[in-house]
This record gives C-alpha cells, structure tokens and sequence, in this order.
C-alpha cells in the first residue's frame, strides 16, 4: 500500500470498504505497442495481470491522483493522452478481513509513460507490456482496452 500521509487504515478503512464505493483512477499506459499492466499481490483481483490504479484522497484532483499513482506504482510521470470516463467494478474479494467484496467508482485514463524504464511496487509482482491481442486478461482491463481502442492504434 501507499505511504501518503492520507492513506486510511485499520477499522476505518474497513468500515469504508463495506458501506461505500472507493472513487479511483486507473491507468492505461501506453507501451511499445501494447499496455504495461502489474500482477496484482492483493485483493482484489490477486494474480491477475491488471492495470496500475488507486483511489483519489480526499482535496485530490483526479490529474493530481493519476500523477501520484503512476510515481507510486511505475516510478514515472506520465502525460494524460485520454479521459476515458468512469468505469463501475464490482469485486467479489476485498484485501480488508470480514469484507467480502469491494466496489469501485474508477476513472480510467490512457497515458504515456515519461520513461522506458519502470519500477513495480509492492502491489505487483512484477510489470510486463501486454500486445494485442489482449485475449487473455481481466474482463475489466478488456473493457478498458475496447473503450481505449482508438487511443492505443
């Protein structure tokens, strides 16, 4: 997880994850030809490969929580190139113990990356660019990947 100051945790954050959607950004970046997506180490969505993304802190634009989560989770900074709009998820599985599920509100960006080079945190085992095409993947990445299809040709 993130070391920002803002982060919440503990019985709050349980609490939030139970009663409410979580407001995120989800990044589609761009990449020799394909998208650079992380393997997930938590829930949900625990070894799936899966595009880099977090929820937006409180006094946070979304532009400001895309820039966060791509140093965060890719160290770079990105150019945003497409908003692609809000995107509902509903996960059956929650890293928060007692929580079954978890429900996200996300906005999906396609960026470019400012760099060839990028840095997995420790939400993913590792980053691998995906080439079309992009048969295998999470039903939501594909949903990303279909709505951003313009984008990534």
């Amino acid at each position: 997880m993130t070391t920002d100051e803002r982060w919440i945790e503990g019985e709050a954050w349980e609490t939030i994850v139970a009663n409410v959607p979580l407001v995120s950004v989800d990044l589609i970046v761009r990449h020799d030809g394909g998208v650079v997506l992380g393997k997930r180490t938590n829930e949900p969505a625990k070894g799936e490969w899966f595009v880099p993304g977090g929820v937006v802190f409180k006094n946070e634009s979304l532009t400001d929580a895309v820039h966060r989560v791509a140093r965060d989770e890719l160290g770079c900074d990105v150019t945003i190139v497409e908003s692609l709009g809000a995107f509902e998820h509903f996960f059956d599985t929650s890293e928060v113990d007692g929580v079954e599920t978890k429900h996200y509100l996300a906005n999906a960006f396609v960026v470019d990356p400012d760099t060839e080079e990028f840095t997995s945190d420790d939400q993913h085992a590792g980053l691998r660019v995906f080439e079309p095409p992009f048969d295998e993947l999470h039903p939501y990445v594909l949903r990303y990947l279909d709505a951003a299809s313009d984008s990534l040709n």
